[in-house]
């Protein structure tokens, strides 16, 4: 089974590359066309499309939502259009609870309401991407980590960004009303075998965590 990564180059996509057997690196998607997308997953002869690229960083999509939007809402749903034989796997985020102001837990058809731009852009995506392609799978990830000495790029890590705030005196800041999932990447690397099997829909990724944000940085502290 042939596997064509998106995003080959970024912290997941890397660590696919790494890990996963018979990959292949997509090229640089931006301002790709829907047919120039077919012919490289033509060209890829892969079975299983896992799409990992994406602008992330949520200050990023705040200043430039029209980079934002061509990057994680037009270019999926290319992709989810020109995958006619493949299996689609998509990365989404928990970033489209931000807007929830209820504690929870949530049911299915709890209405979301994104509380910025890039949660916005990934629930819009999830629902033209599912349109386009009902058998696709959109994985709701957590806010992922990984630790040093792999040689490969690590941004954005809960743990190191503690631990540098302890060894250089620095501060950091977490709401008590933010819940979020905290993930090591290389247990999410080795569910995604299981994730191909899923029927299409959309399915939240990654570790549970009860607890808020300022309590969880205080127990790993």
């Amino acid at each position: 089974m042939k596997i064509l990564i998106t995003g080959a180059h970024g912290f997941v996509g890397n660590r696919l590359m790494q890990d996963l057997d018979d990959t292949v690196a997509a090229p640089s998607m931006r301002g790709m066309s829907e047919e120039q997308i077919r012919n490289m997953i033509e060209k890829s002869r892969a079975d299983v499309i896992i799409h990992t690229a994406a602008i992330s960083d949520d200050g990023t999509c705040e200043k430039d939502p029209g980079a934002s939007y061509e990057a994680n809402v037009r270019l999926p749903l290319f992709l989810a259009k020109a995958a006619k034989e493949q299996k689609l796997i998509c990365f989404s985020s928990d970033q489209v609870y931000t807007g929830l102001t209820d504690i929870g837990p949530f049911a299915e058809d709890t209405p979301l309401a994104p509380a910025n731009v890039y949660g916005r852009h990934k629930l819009e995506a999830e629902q033209r991407v599912l349109d386009a392609r009902p058998d696709a799978v959109r994985l709701r990830a957590t806010w992922m980590y990984d630790l040093p000495g792999y040689g490969l790029p690590i941004r954005g890590n809960f743990l190191l960004n503690l631990y540098s705030a302890a060894l250089h005196g620095g501060t950091l800041r977490f709401s008590c009303r933010d819940y979020r999932g905290i993930t090591y990447v290389r247990e999410a690397v080795e569910q995604l075998t299981q994730a191909m099997e899923l029927p299409g829909g959309v399915y939240n990724f990654g570790s549970e965590n009860d607890c808020n944000m300022y309590t969880t940085a205080l127990r790993v502290c």
